[in-house]
């Protein structure tokens, strides 16, 4: 930070140097496409950017000249209003102190141009000679001295930023196979794919930022001419050039544009006007243009572009205000692919720093039920609960066994996320009454699966439904092996129901049991054998496969295989020749179910 402050005179110019350059850069590849060279693409470049830049300046300095000219034919109306603000906050206005309060009582005091008599201690009255003391008239190279002085600074800063942008846009491709052989010349596939992954990302955002700020301020500029504002172009341009300040920026210029519409009518009409054409034009942009355009291409979190503004805008003033977005920007993709920086990423970047299992779990482990069912519905805006359960629930349900098989969890911890994953099972498979405390049970010893069973039957009834159904309309799953294929059971059982499936679940030591009074085997069309583990589960799967065939041979037979992602066990040594379809995630064996059901 020492360095980036007392160096800041030279920082400055450098790094506008760099991201004038990436803005410029497809424009240069393009030029040099159509046959110009290296050497004139890069002049035409610079110049269109000079000339850019001055054309801003230019109107800049002409609106605002303009508007200083015509603001004492406003003084009478700004009196009058801020008298009348003034009275609505019961002397408020009048005491303020400071700047502010200078300009309102320039504004709403008679100063005059003469003095006051005076009482003398005679009883005279004398009138007191103003007096006003004036500099000597400076000499010519006194004045050219002045005039260089206050001029030299912007005009240095600018020089060098050129400078620098033609010697940058000259030896591109020299910089990149500097930069290729400092960051991982060992490795250069995975070096060159993230320079240009960095370089395209960048240029991206600049130009995609550049184009929005443009349409904005002409937008801006239309719309106060309408109004009939005057000195429009300069508040579309102000909008434009602010509006590389994140967040203030355009609230800058439509805090300044709406004084001067108060201090041109008598009335409150045009600056509630202006006020709101800044509000829809910001509202249209923010919230419809810039998410589609590149909102979702800078990898930035909200509050690290906030905290951002803040660090550069301490650092190195107004540049590093505007300046804040692109290096923080620059520094997010360095994280990405260096991992010395991995940690710039975790902290300003916009992917989560967990995972869903891993969040899942984690607010597990702290009860909040609630936050995982959010989380949940907004994943499912888009996604089936199968999908849900395969990407999210099942990984996070595998944390806790490993969790638990080491002993690193506490009893309270256990109870935490038993009771945390019953409740959002219960709650998205449409259970309204999701919110019941449940008693206490083991986090994947069983427990968990037996009591959601127990749940479902108090509602649908000891044998999960009527058997008053049409011939083939039951889907039946059973699960093998541990507990914990009960829950995984259960799971599968909710996922079809979700769909309109009439899914039912029994035990595999419930198959030899006599079948429940009114049912007949013509009502099953499908079974799913359901197993966790696959490897130990496989001769019993199998085995059982061919009793089902012989007992009811006119179903289809599908297996469903969960196995933990984490010991990524050889699934190829497990073969079922009897079975009709094996699925390896939730989501096949449902779209399995539905074409079959078709069928």
């Amino acid at each position: 930070m020492a360095l980036l402050y007392f160096g800041r005179d030279v920082l400055i110019p450098i790094t506008l140097a760099f991201i004038f350059s990436f803005l410029i850069a497809p424009f240069v590849r393009a030029l040099r496409h159509l046959g110009l060279g290296q050497t004139l693409s890069v002049c035409t470049g610079v110049l269109l950017v000079t000339v850019t830049l001055l054309a801003i300046g230019a109107v800049i300095v002409q609106q605002v000249g303009a508007m200083g000219a015509s603001l004492p034919q406003y003084q009478d109306t700004i009196a009058s209003k801020i008298e009348k603000l003034d009275e609505l906050t019961r002397g408020t206005i009048g005491s303020l102190g400071g700047p502010a309060g200078q300009l309102i009582e320039h504004f709403t005091q008679d100063n005059g141009g003469s003095a006051q008599p005076v009482l003398q201690s005679d009883g005279s009255v004398k009138t007191p000679v103003l007096v006003e003391i004036h500099e000597p008239a400076l000499k010519p190279f006194q004045l050219l001295g002045k005039v260089v002085a206050s001029v030299w600074p912007p005009l240095e800063t600018a020089g060098i930023v050129f400078v620098v942008l033609i010697f940058v846009l000259l030896e591109h491709e020299s910089l990149r196979d500097r930069f290729i052989r400092l960051a991982g010349g060992g490795d250069l596939r995975a070096t060159t794919i993230a320079v240009n992954d960095a370089g395209e990302r960048l240029s991206r955002f600049f130009i995609s930022q550049f184009l929005v700020n443009l349409a904005t301020g002409l937008s801006v500029w239309l719309g106060l001419t309408l109004i009939g504002l005057s000195q429009a172009l300069l508040w579309g341009t102000m909008t434009a050039v602010l509006r590389f300040i994140p967040y203030l920026g355009v609230w800058m210029a439509a805090f300044c544009a709406t004084l001067l519409a108060a201090a041109i009518d008598p009335g409150w009409s045009m600056a509630l006007m202006t006020l709101g054409l800044f509000l829809a034009v910001e509202i249209i942009v923010a919230q419809t243009i810039e998410p589609k355009l590149y909102g979702h291409t800078t990898g930035l979190s909200p509050l690290s572009v906030v905290v951002s503004a803040i660090f550069w805008s301490w650092i190195w003033g107004p540049v590093g205000l505007v300046l804040s977005t692109p290096l923080t920007l620059c520094l997010v993709v360095a994280g990405r692919y260096i991992r010395a920086l991995k940690v710039l990423e975790i902290m300003f970047g916009e992917l989560p720093a967990l995972t869903m299992p891993q969040n899942f779990y984690q607010r597990a482990l702290s009860g909040d039920a609630h936050e995982i069912i959010t989380s949940a519905k907004r994943y499912m805006q888009h996604k089936t609960l199968a999908e849900y359960c395969d990407g999210v629930l099942l990984p996070a349900l595998h944390l806790a066994h490993f969790d638990l098989k080491d002993q690193s969890i506490t009893p309270e911890e256990e109870e935490k996320v038993t009771s945390s994953i019953i409740s959002v099972i219960e709650a998205l498979s449409g259970n309204p009454k999701w919110w019941k405390k449940r008693k206490r049970s083991s986090v994947l010893a069983g427990g968990i699966g037996r009591q959601l069973r127990e749940q479902r039957i108090s509602v649908s009834g000891e044998w999960q439904g009527s058997f008053d159904v049409p011939a083939g309309s039951v889907v039946l799953s059973i699960g093998l092996g541990k507990q914990s294929a009960e829950l995984a059971t259960e799971i599968l059982v909710r996922i079809l129901r979700e769909q309109k499936i009439d899914a039912r679940s029994r035990a595999a030591d419930e198959l030899d049991l006599a079948p429940p009074p009114g049912a007949s085997p013509e009502l099953v069309s499908i079974i799913i054998l359901v197993s966790v583990d696959p490897l130990n589960d496989c001769e019993q799967m199998t085995a059982m496969l061919e009793g089902i065939h012989e007992r009811i041979p006119h179903a289809k037979q599908f297996v469903l295989l969960l196995p933990s992602p984490f010991e990524n066990p050889d699934l190829k040594t497990c073969v079922f020749p009897g079975a009709d379809h094996v699925s390896r995630s939730y989501d096949d064996v449902l779209h399995s179910c539905q074409i079959a059901m078709k069928g």
